[in-house]
């Protein structure tokens, strides 16, 4: 499944092509609480259907009315792009669903051969990182190679907002890089719960098993649409695929064999999530061959995630999934925890409760027994 960037381009360019008129509306910038963050964009046909959102659903109502009753032309007047702002008073925040205090500013596009969207596409296909620029005074688009500083919204050097009678020169910004992908070393169950919830959330997936048993158990179970099975080893598979900053990298065989070289490979790429399943006591080993006989240095092994997850008490496959799931969006996202919220210190933490649950439960039932001999109920008394 696309994620949700790639089915809003696709959904445009298919109106375009087809010669149904649209626009492309992105938010351009927020003040206060908003449902959606710069940079977020939708496709609204002249009919009214919609892919995406901007909002949680009122301004898209508000922007169908609009296109539905007066048509794109007047909506965009001369065929350029226009600024719409949702959320300045409290009576239309509160009308259009917006949190408290905030304000949504909209750029409204009109879609043609000029929007340069099939490029677009082309370019994330093959991984490339583009900054799209919108031309607010001629609706002319440039694409260029992104960088680091790109940040989705209004170009500073042309001015927040135009002076009054001056024409506008503003161009909005708006980052695309490639999808979200995730490559799986392990074709099992778990891998394909990871997968079912993973294309949901948009990435692109790949599970790499040479084992014969486990490539036809995956063939049994049902093909997934959107999901690649290959069969090469696991560290081939990794150095084909040259993992980059939208890519994150699982271990699930428990096999050493598979997974190590396969981790090796992966610690050396900028993948902003690495990771291996295993129990506390596996992941230490892990490590340990991988810095004894791989050489591995510390630096990388930091950036192993073992027991890969977000503890939530996981038993079954669907739930470890989650849990490994959830671990890996957080890191796309660049959300940390603390290390009481991974799997590894949350169980040795259970684990010691629940031992000092034990202990105290035995000194109770041993505190309970009635004296004899002068011996009793006193054993506890040094404590």
């Amino acid at each position: 499944m696309d994620d949700l960037d790639t089915r809003v381009l696709r959904a445009a360019l298919a109106w375009q092509q087809a010669g149904t008129a649209a626009v492309l509306v992105t938010v351009a910038r927020t003040w206060g609480s908003s449902p959606r963050p710069p940079g977020s964009f939708m496709a609204i046909d002249a009919q009214g259907r919609v892919v995406g959102s901007v909002s949680g659903g009122c301004i898209e109502d508000d922007l169908i009315e609009r296109i539905r009753s007066q048509g794109i032309t007047a909506v965009c007047a001369g065929g350029r792009p226009q600024v719409l702002r949702y959320g300045v008073s409290a009576e239309q925040a509160h009308r259009f669903g917006l949190p408290c205090g905030g304000t949504v500013e909209l750029v409204l596009e009109p879609v043609g051969a000029h929007s340069r969207l099939d490029e677009l596409l082309a370019a994330r296909q093959q991984r490339q990182a583009l900054c799209r620029e919108l031309d607010l005074a001629t609706g002319a688009v440039t694409l260029r190679p992104a960088t680091a500083a790109d940040a989705p919204g209004w170009d500073a050097t042309t001015g927040l907002d135009p002076l009054p009678g001056a024409p506008d020169t503003r161009r909005l910004l708006t980052p695309f890089g490639p999808p979200y992908r995730l490559i799986l070393i392990g074709a099992g169950d778990l891998s394909r719960f990871l997968c079912e919830m993973a294309l949901g959330l948009g990435f692109e997936l790949i599970v790499c098993d040479p084992r014969e048993e486990q490539a036809q158990g995956w063939s049994f179970s049902g093909e997934l649409p959107g999901v690649t099975l290959t069969r090469e080893m696991p560290d081939d598979c990794v150095q084909r695929l040259r993992p980059d900053a939208r890519t994150a990298v699982i271990a699930l065989t428990h096999d050493p064999k598979l997974d190590d070289l396969a981790l090796m490979d992966a610690l050396a790429t900028p993948a902003f999530y690495v990771g291996a399943i295993g129990s506390r006591r596996n992941s230490a080993q892990r490590r340990e061959r991988l810095r004894e006989h791989f050489e591995v240095p510390e630096a990388a092994l930091a950036r192993l995630r073992g027991p890969a997850g977000l503890y939530i008490g996981s038993q079954t496959p669907a739930e470890i999934a989650l849990s490994i799931l959830a671990e890996v969006v957080a890191a796309k996202n660049g959300v940390s925890f603390s290390d009481q919220a991974q799997v590894a210190a949350a169980k040795a933490r259970r684990e010691a409760a629940a031992g000092a649950d034990a202990a105290h439960a035995a000194w109770l039932a041993v505190a309970a027994v009635p004296a004899t001999c002068g011996l009793g109920a006193g054993l506890g008394s040094d404590r």
